[in-house]
């Protein structure tokens, strides 16, 4: 014998009224109600925080008006990246080299969500981060050139994972600066920099 869904629920208020009464049956549906609203609210206030984050006006952010999304530089030697904007959300990343490049895809209020050339980040305080512009070596090494052209002389050769402050771009090249080296470097070896990106 099959029931039918409307029996199912029939049978099962029947149940409850004979063991809880209709009070016990109102109590039980408000703290039923009580429970869903409880379980939805925080992910309405983070689903709130990302919409306000993502509302941007021809690719810029919402609280500072700069482009979106961007990149900047971690402006301390640690810096806790937490899963949503405010000191209450759980820290889920560590970031822990000065001047790292970071790349802000959204703002919340004093917060920034940021990431770094992994994927890897969260939400940071913004006093945190700088509009300094860094990048990373993201290939096994990196040549140095005293020119943006693939012929140039070598000055100097960068290993992946390098830190260095980036000073100009073209369309294919960067001029950086990694502990005083100053050189040329192919924009395809470096993050922190987008591919059509021009910097003066």
């Amino acid at each position: 014998m099959t029931m039918r869904a409307g029996q199912g629920f029939l049978a099962i208020a029947a149940v409850l009224a004979a063991l809880l009464g209709p009070a016990g049956i109102a109590q039980a549906q408000d703290g039923s109600a009580l429970l869903q609203e409880a379980a939805v609210e925080p992910a309405l206030d983070m689903d709130a925080a990302v919409q306000a984050s993502a509302a941007t006006a021809e690719g810029r952010g919402p609280v500072t008006n700069l482009p979106m999304p961007r990149y900047v530089s971690l402006k301390a030697s640690e810096g806790n990246a937490r899963r949503g904007p405010s000191l209450s959300h759980r820290i889920d990343w560590v970031f822990r080299h000065r001047d790292m490049p970071l790349r802000v895809t959204a703002e919340f209020g004093h917060w920034r969500r940021v990431e770094d050339r992994d994927g890897a980040g969260g939400w940071v305080h913004y006093a945190l981060v700088s509009g300094v512009r860094t990048v990373v070596i993201s290939a096994e090494s990196a040549d140095l050139r005293a020119r943006d052209m693939a012929g140039a002389p070598v000055v100097a050769r960068a290993m992946a994972g390098v830190i260095a402050r980036l000073e100009q771009c073209g369309p294919d090249w960067c001029r950086i600066n990694a502990s005083g080296q100053r050189g040329w470097v192919e924009k395809s070896a470096l993050w922190g920099v987008d591919a059509g990106e021009l910097v003066e």
